[in-house]
């Protein structure tokens, strides 16, 4: 399959897939509770358990979240390079250069112009010479990311990098040129990160995407299995890798066993991957002593062009944090769409787009007057000498905390504004709406409130008593900006912004949860990009829930609903 449409390829599409982790109630499989044996130091550690391993990476367990992951040993050094945030594109994209070379080709090569731009900017990094893409020394690093495929691999991770965030520019020579990218090791750690994905696969029944891995279903036939996952993404015992492998071994001199396994040889691999207890020392001296010289995306984003599709043809399209800053939508849906706040940053106007909108903190700045005249009309007036509407006007970003929550007046008047630039959306502020026998809710939660959480969740509660209406039956979809509280929220406790406190503190929420037939929420505010997965299943007031996090990026104009909720409707329909 070839690239025709960039926004029907596979590399896009499999963004999109839902992440499903394993249930509480669902045990392992019984040949991998096996595998806890087979490693004594599982014995001393109560969460993570190893069930697969090589000498520089395991799959682990999470006894408490119920999560498979792949990881490092820690020995192995993935790049050289301070501060390199492209692993996690890397990997996904070695999984997909497995799965289809020739569309990886076909990817890369429907970004030349891109990539002659970073080449070029690259190219005067290390010789301080100014180039045109013309030159014959672009060319020919051009030419050079298709005469290896670990370096092929590695320039299709950081495309999809470029597509999901903007435009990339640090350290940019190390990453598009070859004569440079030798040295950074990462090229040897895409090669055992194969070879232990590959065994991994063949060994246990699992799947991976690089960054997700899952349990194989038992209740298919391996047939079945094989048709029916066949453009999902995710490496399996079933997938047919040998074309990606004989083009390996031509050029990194590995053998190929049994057609399936990456044989490791003594000469397999040309060099050996930097490992941080020969090399930690300098590793850290280079950290300590590196001069950052990134640049903001937004500042370069003129300086590339979009080749990715900005249509798509999801029929329940949820999508957040656009923050479009030309007065335009970049993206285009004609279908129903979901807009979970902070889509404006330029007071952008469309007559055409249909759907729900809940407003995100962004939308209370972006609706505000231009001029002093304009603060005078009537329906400005009350807030005008209010605390939190003077920071709001003078450093929104110290204004956030400070909020009203959502059932304040000055909300409604957020709400008439955009209604006038949307005539064709739904703003639901504190209100529902039915469509195609979906009852979506919306709460007005614009920010995390986490000092206020008390106050926040007893409106959160009020506000769902009224909206719920004693109407048990009707599937239910709840949709707030920021998210209502931890339990039912897509962001990693890793992360800097998660907060512990930001719990449900109110059992009568849990209790309402119980009693009526909600099946998902919605949220946006983090930022989570893509590839971090867009949607989980939870469990939540003794249920599975959906929870879905769209952030907008060029490569994900939109996640499609319809799949969670018919997923939803037919295990209704079977129970």
């Amino acid at each position: 399959m070839k690239f025709n449409k960039p926004k029907d390829s596979l590399i896009i599409a499999e963004s999109q897939i839902p992440f499903t982790s394993i249930k509480d109630d669902k045990e392992l499989p019984s040949e991998l509770i096996a595998q806890f044996e087979l490693y004594p130091e599982n014995i001393r550690r109560p969460v993570n358990k190893t069930l697969f391993k090589n000498d520089y990476f395991e799959l682990k367990y999470n006894m408490k979240t119920k999560e498979l992951a792949v990881s490092s040993l820690g020995d192995i050094v993935y790049s050289a390079i301070p501060y390199d945030t492209g692993r996690n594109y890397i990997q996904r994209a070695a999984i997909q250069y497995l799965l289809h070379p020739e569309e990886v080709r076909n990817y890369i090569e429907m970004h030349k112009g891109n990539l002659e731009q970073y080449i070029k900017l690259s190219m005067f990094q290390v010789t301080n010479k100014r180039m045109n893409k013309n030159n014959k020394e672009i060319e020919k690093a051009y030419n050079a990311i298709f005469q290896n495929p670990l370096f092929e691999i590695q320039i299709l991770g950081r495309l999809l990098q470029h597509d999901e965030t903007g435009p990339i520019s640090a350290n940019i020579a190390g990453k598009f040129l070859f004569s440079e990218n030798i040295n950074t090791g990462i090229s040897e750690y895409i090669f055992e990160y194969l070879n232990f994905v590959v065994q991994l696969t063949n060994s246990l029944p699992v799947k991976t995407d690089g960054k997700r891995v899952e349990i194989l279903e038992t209740n298919q036939s391996e047939r079945s299995f094989s048709n029916s996952r066949k453009r999902d993404g995710f490496l399996t015992y079933t997938s047919d890798i040998e074309p990606a492998l004989r083009l390996i071994s031509q050029e990194i001199d590995i053998s190929v066993e049994n057609s399936i396994i990456i044989a490791k040889q003594s000469q397999a691999v040309k060099a050996k991957p930097i490992l941080r207890s020969k090399f930690g020392k300098e590793i850290s001296v280079l950290r300590k002593n590196y001069v950052p010289h990134s640049v903001h995306p937004k500042e370069t984003e003129k300086y590339f062009e979009n080749v990715l599709s900005t249509e798509n043809k999801n029929l329940l399209n949820v999508v957040s944090d656009v923050h479009s800053n030309d007065g335009k939508l970049p993206f285009i849906n004609r279908n129903f769409n979901i807009l979970v706040g902070d889509i404006s940053d330029s007071q952008v106007a469309d007559g055409d787009i249909e759907g729900i909108y809940v407003m995100g903190n962004h939308e209370l700045v972006d609706v505000l007057p231009r001029s002093r005249k304009e603060f005078q009309e009537k329906k400005w007036k009350p807030f005008l000498k209010r605390k939190w509407f003077k920071q709001l006007l003078e450093n929104p970003d110290e204004s956030w905390y400070m909020l009203p929550v959502g059932n304040h007046k000055f909300y409604e008047v957020v709400k008439y504004e955009l209604e006038q630039r949307f005539p064709r959306l739904k703003v639901l502020h504190n209100s529902h709406i039915i469509h195609e026998g979906i009852r979506y809710i919306g709460i007005t939660v614009p920010v995390a409130l986490v000092k206020r959480k008390y106050e926040q969740q007893k409106f959160i509660l009020k506000t769902l008593k009224k909206l719920l209406n004693n109407d048990n039956e009707i599937p239910t979809v709840i949709l707030s900006h920021a998210p209502l509280f931890n339990e039912l929220n897509m962001l990693s406790m890793e992360s800097n912004a998660y907060n512990s406190e930001y719990n449900c503190s109110e059992p009568k929420i849990e209790k309402l949860f119980k009693e009526y037939n909600v099946i998902g929420v919605i949220h946006g505010h983090h930022h989570i990009p893509a590839s971090a997965g867009r949607s989980k299943i939870v469990k939540f007031a003794d249920k599975d829930l959906f929870v879905v996090c769209s952030i907008y990026s060029n490569m994900n104009t939109g996640f499609e609903l319809m799949d969670l909720i018919s997923s939803k409707q037919s295990n209704k329909i079977i129970k």
